[in-house]
């Protein structure tokens, strides 16, 4: 799957409508689907965490962002 460097805002709503579609089409509830873009939320949240915990250590700073 090739995935553009850069998603502009359009590109952005139209991946999601068809992620969307394609999951509605497979039999997954609209709650399913939410339970779903909860976890990315959270795993995306944590990703950012991560990235800047590792970033603040690299400049010898010690900034935790809140759990």
């Amino acid at each position: 799957m090739m995935v553009p460097t850069v998603l502009d805002a359009k590109g952005t709503k139209i991946l999601a409508k068809s992620l969307f579609k394609e999951l509605r089409g497979n039999g997954y509830s609209a709650n399913q689907i939410l339970s779903l873009s909860t976890e990315l939320i959270d795993l995306v949240t944590q990703d950012l965490r991560d990235a800047s915990a590792q970033t603040a250590q690299e400049k010898g700073e010690d900034q935790r962002l809140p759990a």
